[in-house]
């Protein structure tokens, strides 16, 4: 019973520590900016989540511990990740003993373990943090297990408590106190076992942004009413500039204790996790060329990640600041989000007023939580959606249903030259379903086409055979033209829509498989074919597609 819910509930959790990932990295001032503690924990989980997903359905408890165990470690980044993955670890080993149904008891254990593990990888442990975080909820489950409570109670129990540890972090952490924060780890960690917990009870809130799941409002709201981000001007650095991370599988045995005080020597924030041959070792240092040069006696090393945290730091401080100054200007009547595949055709959506670009397309469809959060993004009273791709529309609907602070509409463009008519139709100080509605009538008129490459055999519009690597000319959805070369296949199609209905503008963009060699040679070709026709074109660098156009 207890490997299925945590089948079942880890890629809940995960994903809800990923949707809040840059909330987190915000928070992240201890000691000084490691990374992004909100994407480390998120990979860290995916790991998991990954491993967990390779299991057989009939998977083990044990089994289940040791695809977290081996998970966690081969995924976690960073300090927050690997600690992260040593929390896991504990849990998990301290629930395959774990009864049938699981009790109040088992909990209390598995967190025990937990604590167990995660502080011994740790040499010199601080108050404020994660760790404390842990070690705060075991003990209320302890005292949960004395009391004899449900397993229900038990769970809403330590819910409760790590979000107000959460909230006491700055009180045992000056640094936090000082930034006005409190600590990043702690958060996600309360966010992760918050989500888990919801989905282990059945409880159906959405949990993208930290739901009241249960009646634990003040709790989190403490914590919550601590979470107040501020750009740190004021810091002057660490000792050490790099953080060094790495995987490594020893060929031989060696003294962990001895290469720790070797690690502790070249830096701090020193960790070496995992059993004979496999570990996961950190470190910050100025000289990680020596660090692997030590290893390197002993073993392999491999997925070597160097990180420059001064750097990290001022990125993360002009952001803040970047934020605090949107924040500050008044919203705007209208904003726009709008999907694009391709660098080049984001920075056009960008030149003609879209506010924020979500990267996504054919085959990376982004979910609904994509879109709202970056709807949540435009300071705009209102904000309309351009999908940009069929495939696209109902999450963008989603998002728009999803949104209660601001009015979101839809205009469901399949393309993005559908979008660059829609956004010229835009109409300044409109109400915004009158301009969804312009821009829905304008993207209708388009008549557009693309090249691509088939993945598989089918027919054509005609029932004319298509192979597999055949180069197909697609028109207003329709596969109309078949061929082996882009540049004959998109003139065939050109000439086909300038037979059916004249237009007067092409508007063309390259793809990241088409050369600036191959598009001059390709526009130079439709100049001949097509002398009339003014030709606008860009670099869309879009993916699969190395021509997208369209005629008006």
């Amino acid at each position: 019973m207890i490997a299925k819910t945590i089948r079942t509930c880890f890629p809940i959790a995960a994903k809800a520590v990923a949707d809040k990932a840059e909330d987190i990295n915000k928070l992240n001032v201890f000691p000084v900016p490691d990374g992004d503690t909100g994407t480390n924990m998120s990979l860290t989980l995916a790991s998991v989540v990954k491993e967990l997903t390779s299991l057989s359905a009939d998977a083990d408890m044990e089994a289940i511990a040791g695809a977290i165990t081996h998970g966690s470690l081969m995924g976690a980044r960073g300090n927050s990740g690997v600690i992260t993955s040593q929390i896991l670890r504990g849990a998990a080993e301290g629930l395959i003993g774990a009864s049938s149904p699981t009790t109040s008891a088992d909990v209390a254990a598995a967190l025990r373990r937990s604590v167990k593990v995660a502080f011994q990888a740790v040499r010199k442990p601080v108050e404020g943090t994660i760790l404390t975080v842990l070690r705060d909820i075991s003990t209320k489950a302890d005292e949960c297990e004395k009391k004899k409570l449900a397993l229900d109670e038990t769970l809403d129990a330590i819910v409760v408590e790590a979000y107000q540890s959460v909230a006491r972090t700055p009180d045992l952490l000056p640094v936090l106190k000082e930034n006005g924060v409190v600590d990043s780890g702690a958060f996600g960690f309360a966010i992760f076992l918050e989500n888990f917990v919801a989905a282990a009870l059945g409880r159906t809130s959405q949990v993208e942004d930290i739901a009241t799941t249960f009646d634990a409002s003040s709790a989190r709201e403490g914590a919550l009413g601590r979470v107040e981000i501020e750009a740190n001007d004021d810091w002057e650095g660490s000792e050490f500039r790099y953080c060094n991370e790495f995987l490594f599988k020893a060929e031989k045995r060696f003294d962990e204790d001895e290469c720790l005080k070797f690690l502790a020597s070249m830096g701090d924030c020193e960790l070496l996790v995992g059993a004979y041959p496999d570990y996961k070792i950190h470190v910050h240092s100025n000289t990680p060329n020596l660090v692997l040069e030590h290893m390197l006696q002993f073993g392999q090393v491999y997925e070597v990640f160097i990180h420059n945290m001064d750097m990290e730091s001022h990125e993360r401080t002009a952001k803040i600041h970047a934020d605090q100054e949107a924040a500050a200007e008044p919203a705007k009547p209208l904003g726009f989000v709008a999907v694009a595949a391709g660098s080049g055709e984001g920075e056009i959506l960008t030149s003609m007023g879209v506010d924020v670009i979500v990267s996504g397309g054919q085959t990376m469809n982004p979910s609904t939580a994509d879109l709202l959060a970056a709807v949540e993004q435009v300071n705009a009273e209102a904000v309309i959606i351009l999908p940009n791709n069929g495939n696209i529309r109902m999450a963008a609907e989603a998002a728009a249903s999803a949104c209660t602070d601001k009015q979101v509409l839809v205009v469901p463009t399949k393309t993005v030259p559908q979008a660059f008519s829609a956004l010229f139709a835009v109409m300044p100080e409109t109400p915004a379903d009158e301009v969804a509605e312009a821009m829905a009538e304008a993207a209708a008129e388009v008549r557009d086409g693309e090249v691509t490459t088939a993945v598989r055999d089918s027919s054509a519009a005609d029932g004319s055979p298509i192979h597999a690597g055949d180069v197909m000319g697609i028109i207003s959805g329709s596969i109309d033209v078949v061929g082996t070369d882009v540049k004959q296949v998109t003139l065939d199609c050109i000439n086909r829509m300038q037979d059916e209905e004249e237009g007067d503008t092409l508007t063309i963009l390259a793809g990241s498989d088409m050369d600036d060699e191959a598009f001059e040679d390709l526009i130079a070709a439709i100049e001949e074919a097509q002398p009339d026709l003014e030709i606008d074109s860009h670099r869309g660098e879009q993916p699969l597609y190395p021509v997208i156009f369209s005629i008006e």
